[in-house]
Parts: C-alpha cells; structure tokens; sequence
C-alpha cells in the first residue's frame, strides 16, 4: 500500500528539492525568507483532512512493520505498538473517510489485516479496548470493563469490519 494518492507532498521536501533544482542549474540557494515564503505558500494550500489522511496511513504502514507483516520486519514485532496504531487508526478514520472515496476500502482492508495480526501476536481480539488490555499487561482498566460490555452487545465481539 502507497500513500501517494491520499498524501500531499510535504513543504519540508518540495523546498529541499527546489534547492537542489537551483543547486544544479547553477542558481544560489533560496534564502531563509524565501524559503519560510514558500513554506507559508504550502500550509495556505493544506488542509486538515490531507494531514489526518496521511497520518492513517503512516500509522497503517509503522503497524504493519510493528506486527512484523512487511518483509524483513519479523523480528520488529511490537504488540503494543500495533495495539496503538490500530486504536488511532480507529479514531481517525471517521474523521476523513468521506473525504478518502473509494481509497477509504483499501484502508478499511489494511486495518483488518493489522488487527488479524495484532490478534494473532496478542491472542486477544483488537476491538476498542484491546490495545489498553496488551499494553498493561492482560488488566482490564475501568474503561476496559465498559467498552467488554458493549463489544459483547456487538456482533463479532467487537472486532471493527468493513461494512455499513
């Protein structure tokens, strides 16, 4: 999964490279004010929704590498990291599915991949308060204990799947 097509490009880099355009065609280097300029330029043009967005898919991503799913990675794994970018993936995703279109499916996809994983590494099920049960230990915390009652009410154990 890329995060080209629901990612801006960052101000950081598209200055850095604008820099190294001049560099090369023999232009002295933007000065600090130009470049603070330019800077100014990007965040008038970037919009709340595309920073959210982006931060879903970097959570997804580091996850991903956390549940030790990508290549390479399986001696990374980190149940609690993937416990918490399953849980801000959860509460940030509502925020801009409207604004993904049809990307919101890909998205929805990997997060069930992720909490396949996370409950396959934990042995318990990434639903609301999993990530707090992982992260302390397997003790339910007073919040954990309501969010149980209502996974139980919920098909699925609380499990999020795509889907109205």
């Amino acid at each position: 999964m890329t995060d080209e097509a629901a990612t801006p490009k960052q101000p950081e880099e598209e200055i850095a490279a604008e820099q190294e355009f001049a560099a090369a065609e023999g232009q002295a280097p933007p000065s600090e004010e130009e470049m603070r300029a330019a800077y100014e330029a990007e965040l008038k043009n970037l919009r709340v929704e595309d920073l959210v967005a982006q931060t879903v898919v970097s959570l997804l991503n580091l996850g991903a590498r956390k549940a030790g799913l990508l290549p390479g990675t399986e001696d990374e794994t980190d149940p609690v990291q993937v416990g918490i970018a399953i849980e801000g993936i959860r509460r940030l995703l509502p925020l801009v599915e409207p604004a993904l279109g049809e990307n919101a499916a890909s998205i929805k996809d990997a997060l069930a991949q992720l909490q396949v994983a996370f409950t396959k590494l934990t042995g318990v099920e990434a639903g609301p308060d999993s990530t707090e049960d992982a992260a302390d230990g397997g003790g339910a915390s007073p919040d954990a204990a309501a969010g149980s009652a209502e996974a139980e009410q919920k098909p699925g154990g609380g499990l999020w799947t795509p889907g109205p």
